[in-house]
């Protein structure tokens, strides 16, 4: 955001872009997206666990969350598909995400119900249902968040809606430890199905953001599905399959590959690569300090409750870095700390014996990594935004952020088997490891910005 006079504006002039209504409204949606998440994920592995299901049982549910891996499936679909009544009343992406939400609604109520001791196939079912709804909110809400303002305001929403989104994994994480601890668990998934209402009042408040003409975007698909088949033809003339699979398929991805050729290949197994190592820890952090002694209360104040503090304040800190050095060096930083932090993990799981390590030491460990965290998530969400193309943003988004999460995801699952092969200290040194890949990649996306910037400076030859 520049001022009139071609500026940067003053602290006073940018602070108010977070009162704007494209902010507050992204920020009630990313309350909405985070709220499901740990629910599939870290508090349901709790719940488990403390239920008494197996370790190896509970690394399996992680697959679960291979359903935001493979959304990028049906992005398309989100893009261009008119909802009988919703899309009428609110819009492409807002219709979307209120389908979304109450999915993810019903499959929380669901999961309330039932026992996972005597029913831990049907509370699969029900967390796969969350999952999805989750996943498709996802890809219409990013498309939202993209759309809903200029480039130059693009890193207030991205902070707007990292917030809410912490928020929620707040809510999700301490607030149903807490719930669960007083009231057991069913209450707890109640309560969270019915806070999904914030995100449903956020939709029908929020404006539907301005998209492309529909004459505009055929052109623009026509002369891309030209390029394809290899001839020039209108491409209302071309049949309905190839209309709606190549103009909705294959464009956004053709788009991609055009603009960044070979180097896209680099670009993507970065992506893939780059939360390998905080995914493949993460569903195994709760059974961890549930098996390390700590009390359920004790993890909610600890690793939920003063962790969203801290991951806050890394999100600020990278929010400084990324203004003062661009994304790259912070984005190297995050990697490098992300992987860093497994360790300490490890050497807390090396103090456990008949008593549980001091919490400070909890506290300290906890705090490393969700600082990390927070720098890593920041400077990763502005690089995959910087990615994307408005004609094509929410099947763009969905590429990448499915990318970013399958492969760990995947490994995820073998989380509990490798606990139980090799010890937590192994595990967590594993996962450290994970994140060399990442580090490697960041320092070659680095070497080619360099490369470009020289290129640029360059004078020209003379005539």
């Amino acid at each position: 955001m520049v001022s009139a006079g071609g500026q940067a504006p003053g602290w006073g002039e940018a602070l108010r872009v977070y009162a704007r209504k494209p902010v507050l409204v992204i920020s009630l949606l990313g309350f909405s997206a985070g709220l499901p998440f740990l629910l599939v994920f870290s508090t349901l592995t709790a719940w488990l666990r403390d239920e008494g299901v197996a370790r190896t049982a509970i690394g399996f549910f992680a697959w679960v969350g291979l359903t935001y891996s493979l959304k990028v499936l049906w992005a398309p679909v989100v893009d261009r598909v008119r909802l009988p009544l919703l899309t009428a009343l609110l819009g492409q992406r807002r219709g979307w995400i209120l389908l979304g939400q109450l999915g993810i609604a019903a499959g929380l109520a669901a999961m309330s119900q039932l026992d996972p001791a005597a029913s831990l196939l049907p509370i699969a079912a029900a967390a796969v249902l969350v999952a999805f709804s989750s996943s498709t909110q996802d890809v219409a809400l990013d498309a939202f968040r993209i759309e809903s303002a200029p480039d130059e305001e693009q890193g207030a929403l991205s902070a707007g809606y990292i917030f809410g989104y912490r928020v929620a994994l707040l809510v999700a994480g301490a607030g149903a430890l807490y719930i669960a601890d007083a009231s057991g668990w069913s209450a707890a998934y109640l309560a969270m199905a019915v806070l999904v209402a914030v995100g449903v009042a956020a939709t029908l408040w929020g404006d539907e953001p301005p998209h492309r003409g529909a004459l505009e975007q055929q052109r623009m698909d026509s002369a891309m599905v030209d390029r394809v088949m290899g001839r020039p033809m209108h491409l209302e003339r071309r049949a309905f399959w190839q209309r709606q699979l190549l103009g909705a398929v294959v464009c956004p991805f053709l788009e991609f590959l055009q603009r960044y050729r070979r180097f896209a290949v680099v670009v993507l197994v970065f992506v893939a690569v780059f939360r390998l190592s905080d995914i493949a820890m993460g569903v195994m952090a709760n059974p961890f300090y549930l098996d390390l002694g700590y009390s359920k209360s004790e993890i909610a104040s600890i690793a939920k409750l003063f962790g969203f503090f801290m991951t806050i304040a890394g999100s600020a800190l990278c929010g400084l870095l990324v203004l003062r050095f661009g994304i790259l060096r912070p984005l190297l930083l995050g990697a490098i700390l992300v992987a860093s932090t497994n360790l300490l993990f490890s050497l807390l799981a090396l103090e456990g014996g008949a008593a549980p390590p001091p919490i400070v030491w909890l506290a300290l460990v906890i705090s490393a990594d969700n600082l990390s965290g927070g720098i890593a998530a920041t400077a990763f969400v502005a690089y995959l935004s910087s990615l994307t193309h408005r004609s094509y943003t929410a099947t763009q988004y969905a590429l990448f952020s499915s990318l970013m999460t399958l492969p760990g995801k995947f490994i995820s699952g073998f989380s509990g088997w490798l606990v139980d092969s090799s010890g937590y200290p192994w595990f967590f040194v594993v996962a450290a490891a994970l994140g060399v890949p990442a580090i490697v990649l960041v320092l070659v996306l680095m070497a080619r910005e360099h490369r470009q910037y020289r290129d640029r400076a360059a004078p020209e030859p003379a005539p």
